[in-house]
């Protein structure tokens, strides 16, 4: 079988991955790309396989970094089911459309820009509408229920502990009479963190791949979030401004709700006001709390003495433009606003009118990709450009970085290291080249593991434990698949862009044969 990296590989956002079997083929996380222009260029492009040829999607969880072109598939053509855990299809009914949203804004302001310039209108990746009929074809699965994707793979998801509903994925892929395991880890959670469980342990696999956000960083032991958040809190009253914290619609909003509701319990807030300003995070609270059976012990205590811990008396949800507008005329508020990294949402107009005022205060909570707004202001900078206004930046900055919800690099290590079997081979993926090197090095070393950092579009073979293949014979059951693949293809209808595709590879194929040596296909 063989498994090509075409996303998160080299970079922390756009997880994607295709697993190529002899009768099937898988695609895992189907994700966006975000932070710097040239990065976000890889959402416009054609998809590297035909979305037709695609069976089935996996999908780990519903940030939109790994569930964000599932509608751009749809769109082009892909027709099978798209596999994951009831909490993520819930999330995804409601941050899918609003990424669509984004998509025909983005691109209506655009094409202003081009009308004026005498340039053609260009179309949005995906639309609102789009988004909604990708929903049709989710499919949901229970944590640690073992189901049949295709007669020859199954599949488990298991708790991976980084927000509501989060899985790792194991498959069991049967070929050539044998059966190999892969572990694909998604995002994985940090420990003790609000809400969620920690993250299910593994007890073997043939192969991992596995994400490394923090692979080069140790979260600080030290650091209490609720401490240093009630600290900025009260530094923020004093000075008489804003408290602005840019948060992820998705986990993160209600992280910092329930420390909120734990400081008000315990009488240590001032007299702020509490605004949720995000119609994504207000649906996302909503959903969390319908699905409150998947909370951590200490929250369902809680629950269970009849409280809500993310939803506290006087907690504003502002859901019109028009109430969203009007908190840039109050002071000494705590506004929650998304997008966590500032690149798009309501966040940037609170940072608009907020950034310029020493006395309020931007408190980051959250991983800020290399290029987003949220990194720039976090870096230091002096000025950054909102709404193609330039806006100083004298606000109190602040970050706690113990509000990560991803292991850091001694809890991916801690994690791979309850294997009772350890993986015959490691792929790191979804990090940044320094977190990528610093982990496969320490996992090499320490673990004595065979580790691999690949790039994007990289494609490797994988093989059972022990068996030899010749490379003749390899190359006949490659050229056997890729035919069968192709002869499916043609008869569910494609356009001229795919054939011309399947011919390439077929002609590859074909050279490969003649020269007798084995080749990736």
């Amino acid at each position: 079988m063989r498994l090509q990296f075409l996303g998160a590989a080299g970079i922390v956002t756009g997880s994607c991955f295709l697993l190529d079997t002899k009768n099937s083929r898988l695609m895992i996380e189907c994700g966006m790309y975000q932070g710097q222009r040239e990065i976000r260029e890889h959402n416009y492009g054609n998809f590297s396989v035909p979305p037709r040829s695609v069976d089935h999607v996996l999908l780990t969880h519903a940030h939109i970094d790994h569930s964000g072109l599932i509608p751009k598939l749809v769109k082009h053509g892909f027709n099978g089911s798209i596999y994951t855990t009831p909490p993520t299809f819930e999330l995804c009914e409601v941050l899918l459309p609003d990424s669509g949203y984004i998509q025909e804004m983005e691109v209506e302001r655009k094409n202003r820009k081009n009308r004026r310039a005498g340039k053609s209108p260009i179309e949005p990746i995906y639309s609102v509408d789009d988004a909604y009929k990708s929903l049709s074809y989710f499919k949901t699965i229970g944590y640690d229920e073992i189901i049949e994707i295709t007669p020859d793979i199954s599949a488990r998801f298991v708790d991976a502990g980084h927000i509501l509903g989060s899985a790792m994925i194991e498959l069991w892929v049967k070929e050539n009479g044998s059966q190999v395991k892969l572990v694909f880890t998604g995002d994985m959670g940090n420990l003790d963190r609000p809400l969620v469980k920690n993250p299910s342990v593994i007890a073997e696999a043939d192969y991992l791949i596995m994400e490394s956000t923090y692979g080069d960083e140790l979260h600080s032991q030290e650091v209490n979030e609720i401490e240093l958040l009630h600290d900025v809190i009260w530094e923020t009253y004093k000075k008489g401004g804003n408290l602005v914290i840019p948060a992820f619609a998705v986990e993160r909003t209600q992280d910092l709700l329930y420390h909120l509701y734990l400081l008000m319990e315990g009488k240590r807030m001032p007299p702020m006001s509490i605004f949720i300003d995000s119609p994504l995070a207000t649906a996302a609270t909503a959903i969390f709390w319908k699905n409150r059976e998947f909370f951590d012990r200490e929250a369902t205590d809680i629950v269970n003495r009849g409280e809500n811990p993310i939803q506290m008396p006087g907690m504003k949800f502002t859901r019109s433009a028009d109430e969203s507008k009007s908190l840039n005329k109050i002071d000494r508020a705590i506004i929650i606003s998304a997008s966590g990294m500032c690149e798009a949402g309501r966040i940037r107009h609170h940072l608009k009118y907020n950034l310029w005022r020493p006395e309020s205060t931007v408190l980051f909570v959250g991983y800020q990709a290399d290029g987003s707004l949220g990194r720039q202001i976090l870096d230091g900078a002096k000025s950054v450009r909102i709404f193609g206004d330039e806006i100083a930046v004298k606000a109190d900055i602040r970050c706690i970085d113990g509000y990560s919800a991803h292991a850091d690099q001694a809890g991916l290590v801690s994690w791979v290291k309850k294997f009772d079997k350890p993986p015959k081979e490691v792929f790191l993926v979804h990090g940044e080249p320094e977190a990528l090197s610093a982990l496969a090095v320490l996992l090499r070393n320490k673990l004595g593991l065979n580790v691999t950092v690949p790039e994007l579009l990289q494609a490797v073979e994988l093989l059972p434990e022990g068996l030899e293949v010749e490379p003749e014979e390899m190359l006949k059951a490659a050229y056997t698949s890729v035919v069968e693949k192709m002869q499916k293809l043609l008869a569910s209808g494609v356009e001229q862009k795919d054939i011309d595709e399947i011919l390439c590879r077929l002609s590859e194929l074909d050279k490969a044969v003649d020269r007798g040596i084995r080749e990736q296909i």
